[in-house]
């Protein structure tokens, strides 16, 4: 089989599977509440995270403290239903691109 690329093709060629790989992330965030006690909180990240009971507290503190927490950085979908599971526990949550 002959090759055809050039020289230069597999410069190009790296570039474009760079961006063909390439999945825009988001930033799924949890926004500090006055409605919801602590242990609601952190019970609701456990359910929809999946992360252990201390993760979810330091989330929890890094939002009652800042205002705002990062809770994951995932592909659009995920983090998408992710926040939507979040609201259904009735937390404030929002995405972001990375």
């Amino acid at each position: 089989m002959k090759n055809t690329l050039s020289a230069s093709s597999p410069k190009t060629a790296t570039v474009m599977e760079r961006q063909a790989t390439h999945i825009p992330r988001y930033k799924v965030l949890l926004h500090n509440d006055d409605r919801n006690s602590m242990e609601h909180v952190v019970k609701s990240l456990m359910r929809v995270f999946k992360f252990g009971q201390e993760e979810c507290e330091r989330i929890m503190a890094e939002a009652h403290k800042n205002g705002l927490a990062l809770c994951a950085i995932e592909p659009y979908e995920q983090a998408e239903l992710h926040r939507d599971q979040l609201v259904s526990f009735s937390l404030i949550a929002s995405i972001e691109p990375e």
